[in-house]
């Protein structure tokens, strides 16, 4: 290597232009060179940068964005319009106990008012998770939920003999920011006739259950045959084993549609403890609610017995 050669200046692995001057005194052309060798580096870094990354993506097969992670209501349906039955205490057929105060309360297990009785039972905690389908089922944050149903025994309160000064069994939530209400309740019986469920109505808010015309949707939630017949086995369920064997979810006049799929709830839980039953339920305002207080000949309202829609003064529920 010649002197000339080792001692030839250079800048970042290039040639000074001017061997006898500063590298400020290089000149414009030198400086836009400099430049230019700089981007070339720095595009060629960032492509190895996105391969590498493109590499280490590949190697699993599995692997999603976070974006495309299923949605709790991704496959949500809207929920059967079902009828309320001829006990819905929502003044459609006699008493209303949605004009009552105190009927906004999450447990439910015992008379408001004028009534003192408590319901006896296996613990259960009710929710819900309501969906607004006619805007992209966002929860449907503010809307009135009222549930009620039967005791372990079969009968309804309110309408059942001796029971029709009592309203337990019986209750109105609003829905939170993520759609849900929860009720803590007992576990019904099984009456003749009809499978387990529970009778719920959504309003459009609090203010409107006042008046069983405004309700947006009337369903009712299927429970699972399996945890019937555990629950069945407890003191004071002894007459629901024999109904729970009469009947079936295919024979069942609300729920053989489909075996009771679509309201089906989720079950969690023992005796021992309680259980916990939930369900998501797609409310879609852009189609017309029909449920209301009516009930289809046959018995379809879910009457103990499986007697159609009574007329006049309410009945006495026989269990």
């Amino acid at each position: 290597m010649s002197k000339q050669q080792a001692e030839t200046l250079r800048y970042e692995g290039r040639p000074y232009a001017k061997q006898d001057e500063e590298l400020v005194d290089q000149g414009l052309l030198f400086d836009i060179g400099t430049l230019l060798s700089r981007r070339g580096v720095l595009f060629a870094g960032a492509g190895a940068a996105v391969a590498g990354l493109a590499a280490c993506g590949t190697t699993d097969p599995n692997a999603t964005e976070s974006s495309s992670a299923p949605d709790s209501s991704g496959d949500l349906a809207e929920i059967p319009e079902e009828t309320a039955g001829p006990y819905p205490g929502d003044g459609s057929n006699g008493p209303d106990v949605l004009e009552e105060s105190g009927i906004v309360r999450s447990d439910i297990r015992s008379s408001f008012g004028t009534g003192s009785a408590t319901a006896e039972g296996v613990p259960l905690t009710l929710q819900f998770t309501i969906y607004d389908m006619a805007n992209g089922s966002v929860p449907f944050e503010g809307v009135a939920v009222y549930a009620w149903h039967c005791t372990r025994d079969g009968e309804y309160s309110m309408y059942g003999e001796g029971l029709e000064s009592e309203n337990f069994l019986r209750g109105v939530q609003i829905a939170d920011a993520d759609g849900v209400v929860s009720f803590t309740t007992v576990y019904p019986g099984c009456y003749s006739g009809r499978w387990p469920h529970v009778h719920f109505e959504v309003y459009p808010d609090e203010a409107s259950i006042t008046d069983s015309a405004n309700v947006i949707a009337t369903s009712q939630l299927a429970f699972p045959e399996d945890v019937c017949d555990t629950v069945y086995a407890e003191e004071g369920y002894e007459n629901s084993v024999e109904n729970l064997a009469q009947i079936s979810l295919e024979s069942d006049n609300i729920f053989s549609d489909d075996g009771g799929e679509s309201q089906m709830g989720t079950v969690s839980g023992d005796v021992a403890n309680g259980y916990t039953i939930t369900l998501a339920v797609g409310v879609d305002t852009s189609t017309e609610a029909g449920g209301g207080g009516s009930a289809p000949s046959g018995g379809g309202g879910g009457a103990p017995g499986g007697g159609e829609m009574p007329s006049g003064e309410p009945p006495a529920n026989n269990g």
